[in-house]
């Protein structure tokens, strides 16, 4: 089983990179023929977490509204990730504590 930080810690990577994918295609909206990314995740069954990869989406364009959903998506996955990792450290102090 996985240390819950380093499960915390691929999500918050995992947002991360959703997160520039997203602001690469904001960026790039007004650009002619221009095909965002995307990511795609998935979970690691034996170590736990997750592994994210970014590759180009298959359709030309990119939708504003969707982009803007998006980020708010990973922020909101990022801000529980690391939320999940803080309280892991909180709780291996604590644990640390009451055996000092």
């Amino acid at each position: 089983m996985a240390p819950i930080s380093s499960i915390a810690s691929s999500g918050m990577q995992a947002a991360q990179q959703r997160l520039q994918a997203s602001a690469h295609n904001v960026a790039n909206t007004q650009t002619d023929g221009f095909t965002g990314l995307e990511v795609v995740q998935r979970a690691r069954s034996e170590v736990g977490g997750v592994d994210a990869a970014t590759r180009r989406a298959e359709s030309v364009g990119v939708s504003l509204a969707s982009e803007m959903v998006d980020q708010l998506s990973a922020r909101n996955a990022f801000v529980a990730n690391a939320t999940v990792f803080r309280t892991a450290d909180r709780m291996a102090g604590a644990l640390l504590d009451t055996y000092a």
